[in-house]
């Protein structure tokens, strides 16, 4: 769980709160800190009160989105921080199209799988 600075907060379209998140995948807050801490979703402080957020687009309807959990993981394995996590993932990619997060909502995971590999060569 890191701060927030202005260029990712500028990438990302949309913030969801853990309270919020807890409540469309119908568990308690407390597992969504779980999720966060096993590193199956970025939480990031922003806001005036610093409150805990996380991309809306890491979630689809009442569950994380498919492929993001290993993506986040080969991230991690290359050195990538929380906040290059999120700049990767949501920078355009004109090889794509779009960003790596639109890549894995629309079930391209492998594409985004495939091109985070890359980042270790």
């Amino acid at each position: 769980m890191t701060e927030i600075d202005a260029k990712i907060d500028a990438l990302v379209p949309a913030w969801l709160t853990l309270p919020d998140i807890a409540e469309m995948l119908g568990v308690e807050v407390t597992r969504v800190r779980q999720l966060v801490k096993e590193g199956q979703l970025i939480a990031v402080r922003r806001g005036e009160n610093r409150a805990l957020h996380v991309p809306a687009a890491f979630i689809d309807g009442d569950k994380v989105v498919k492929g993001l959990s290993g993506t986040l993981t080969l991230l991690r394995d290359d050195g990538f921080t929380d906040e290059e996590a999120l700049e990767w993932l949501f920078t355009p990619d004109p090889s794509l199209p779009g960003t790596p997060a639109q890549a894995l909502s629309e079930n391209r995971g492998t594409e985004v799988k495939r091109r985070a590999q890359a980042l270790a060569v």
